[in-house]
């Protein structure tokens, strides 16, 4: 028993006292804290269970161990510290016995710095798939004072080290989230990371961790060689080659420009894999390296070759080769390339009226001959893939709920895989054939999704609303994404905001706000984040067209049980010193 400070002491009682009632529990300075008596000596734990605040004044001690007698955390007497990774430490406090009484010290040193600790369990949470652990790091984290990306860090190094098949939906989650963070509120943040770090623990649960291979000795390689080297490979879906192909030209120092465009070239070989998932899954793992730092691309970018060499191949589907052979429909033009990119050298390109009209047109012929045209207009990649990028959000704006309800997927999809391919030429400096092909898969996969849109869903009046309340309209709207069949409504009602109110910056706090609280899916995260961030690129229509289409997709799978903010909410009442339970 350790000397204490007087002006820190609390007097408890007589130690003849303690010792027949065998524990009390003292407030002292607002804390509960439980003295026990035990073995002939004296403890003090406070009286809260750190897993969920239950009294521990009403568990037993047994051997020198408490247990908490709601979900039988254990925690040893003498410094407090658990059994079960799953409950926390619980802090305990210093005592003194001293002429027969007893004083216990409510205000210990601190044994390390709170972002120490929460790190560290933060990892725990991880590594253990533990939802509530992982939220009382993120808010410790995120309240000590440390900078978002620490934890986004923590999530991707642990994502793509302990999860075999690689990069997936969680990672994309979380790198997700960690792009609207500056769009939301303070508290909601913590939310939108701890739903992130939750999808990445449940996507490495249970699952074998990555082996790395070896880069090649030789680093003289030249970037056309290695680049031929990573198409051939996964070409012939060798996961093992292409990945020594991608860890050389890491360590031959290519900067993320070469890099993200080495990926793009590999992915764009074959048309629209794994149904838009890999090219959103290369762009995110850029993201990733942005929040993270490109130091950290050997981590990362690895575990996106079994999204390469394991996608399906749309020109293998059904769907790509009847009625309309649309996968050799391209191979025409890919085939044309060259020389369409040389009519269109030295010319500027300004998209003409009705463009988005025509990528949207019932015609193929139209449509792939409408970006040829472009093209050799001195249309860039990144031109086109900004206007395939609207017409797919207007898919999504427009959908009939007239469809079957798995059909959003696939109008996301295309949106996603737009939204994804418009980023990544903006990123690539020499995406000029990649980047083309990119843009025709995404331009067919918006024809190929023209009869979701049949009826239209019909577009909001734009002048309906600019003498409305804004706090009134985003409450209405807040209140149609709990109850299910809102989705119109809830478009209506995102238009009208905007209306009212030229600054979409409310509307996108709001809409953050619904989604950070749902069990939402991997295909919701993917477009509030695809919308958003479409939606920063334009302005007047075209804007209010894309956060439409959040706020109806995000209507339309909702409400869910909301368990994770159940879980959420008592993480961030305990750390606030709230009583959850009676004392």
């Amino acid at each position: 028993m350790s000397a204490s400070p007087p002006a820190h002491r609390h007097e408890v009682g007589t130690l003849d006292e303690l010792r027949e009632a065998g524990h009390t529990v003292v407030r002292a300075d607002g804390r509960a804290i439980l003295v026990v008596h035990h073995d002939g000596e004296v403890f003090a734990v406070d009286n809260r269970c750190p897993h969920m605040g239950f009294p521990l004044a009403r568990g037993t001690v047994d051997d020198g161990v408490l247990t908490c007698h709601w979900h039988h955390a254990r925690f040893a007497l003498s410094c407090g510290d658990t059994f079960d990774p799953w409950a926390d430490d619980v802090p305990s406090y210093p005592v003194t016995v001293e002429d027969g009484v007893v004083y216990v010290d409510p205000h210990p040193a601190a044994e390390r710095p709170p972002a120490e600790r929460w790190g560290e369990r933060l990892d725990d949470g991880l590594e253990r798939n533990l939802r509530l652990v992982v939220a009382k790091a993120v808010i410790g984290l995120l309240d000590a004072g440390v900078a978002p990306t620490d934890p986004v860090t923590s999530g991707v190094r642990f994502g793509t080290r302990y999860r075999a098949d690689g990069w997936g939906p969680g990672l994309t989650i979380l790198t997700a989230m960690a792009n609207v963070l500056p769009a939301l509120s303070s508290e909601d943040r913590k939310r939108a990371l701890y739903q992130g770090l939750v999808e990445v623990a449940g996507d490495c649960a249970g699952e074998p961790p990555r082996f790395d291979q070896d880069a090649f000795a030789d680093r003289d390689l030249s970037r056309d060689r290695l680049t031929t080297w990573l198409r051939d490979t996964v070409e012939v879906r060798d996961s093992d080659g292409a990945e020594r192909c991608l860890r050389t030209a890491i360590a031959a120092g290519y900067d993320d420009d070469a890099l993200a465009g080495l990926l793009l070239t590999a992915a764009t070989d074959h048309r629209y894999l794994d149904g838009g998932h890999t090219m959103d899954f290369v762009n995110k793992a850029c993201e990733a390296l942005d929040h993270v730092g490109w130091d950290d691309a050997d981590e990362v970018l690895p575990a996106l070759v079994t999204s390469l060499t394991e996608a399906t191949r749309s020109e293998e589907l059904s769907s790509w080769r009847q009625p309309v052979d649309l996968a050799t429909r391209l191979t025409e033009t890919f085939d044309r390339l060259d020389a369409l990119i040389e009519r269109g050298d030295g010319r500027e390109w300004s998209e003409p009226d009705g463009f988005v009209e025509t990528l949207l047109a019932d015609d193929h012929e139209q449509v792939v001959g409408g970006l040829e045209d472009a093209i050799a207009a001195g249309a860039s990649p990144t031109d086109l893939a900004d206007a395939v990028a609207m017409a797919a959000a207007t898919r999504v704006a427009q959908f009939s709920t007239a469809n079957e309800f798995s059909d959003w997927d696939t109008v996301h999809h295309t949106f996603t895989y737009s939204n994804a391919v418009h980023a990544l030429t903006e990123r690539v400096s020499d995406a000029d054939h990649a980047g083309y092909r990119a843009v025709f898969d995404g331009a067919v996969n918006v024809y190929l999704d023209r009869f979701l849109n049949s009826p239209p869903a019909a577009a909001p009046d734009p002048t309906v609303g600019a003498d409305e309340d804004v706090d009134g309209l985003l409450d209405a709207l807040d209140e149609t994404m709990h109850r299910e069949g809102s989705v119109d409504e809830a478009g209506r009602l995102a238009a009208r905001v905007l209306a009212a109110d030229g600054d979409p910056a409310r509307l996108k706090r709001r809409l953050g706000a619904a989604l950070v609280r749902e069990d939402a899916g991997f295909h919701t995260f993917q477009a509030l984040e695809a919308g958003f961030a479409q939606a920063d690129r334009r302005t007047g229509p075209a804007r209010r067209t894309c956060l439409v289409a959040v706020a109806r997709y995000l209507a339309a799978h909702a409400p869910t049980r909301r368990e994770r903010e159940q879980t959420f909410t008592i993480a961030a009442r305990l750390h606030r010193g709230e009583t959850i339970h009676e004392e």
